[in-house]
């Protein structure tokens, strides 16, 4: 009986499961937008009571390979978070967006910030009431 779904039926079930269960757990299939917006989830972790200040320094906007030229940054105050990632000649080549980071952080404001290669991304936070709040992007 064949049912149209590809068989596995050389591949115990058990194992099949398994190596979806740790791919799916990995960031090996997030863009550089996701990637940051899990970094403010870590973020906001570390605010404990009003007043508590976090500086994220997050190093390149994505993986290896990825958006290594110049970039954008785009956190704006109705949470959507996008990065304009661009070549040597200043092209966009790719612009990933999310807006994951928003169940964890308050934008106030809408914050652009233009990076070279490489530049570190600067974004400070602090527990104001029961939000985490982004102060300061630079």
């Amino acid at each position: 009986m064949t049912t149209g779904f590809a068989s596995f039926s050389h591949v115990p079930r058990s194992i099949a499961l398994a190596a979806m269960l740790l791919l799916s757990g990995c960031d090996a299939f997030t863009d550089a937008a996701t990637r940051l917006a899990y970094d403010l989830e870590g973020a906001a972790r570390q605010l404990k009571a009003h007043g508590d200040r976090f500086t994220l320094h997050h190093k390149t906007p994505s993986r290896t390979g990825q958006c290594s030229g110049p970039y954008r940054v785009r956190l704006d105050k109705v949470g959507a978070l996008v990065i304009w990632c661009k070549d040597e000649h200043g092209v966009v080549v790719s612009s990933p967006g999310t807006s994951y980071h928003r169940r964890f952080i308050h934008t106030p404001v809408t914050y652009l910030v233009d990076k070279q290669a490489g530049e570190t991304l600067v974004i400070e936070l602090e527990q104001q009431g029961s939000q985490a709040v982004i102060v300061k992007v630079y």
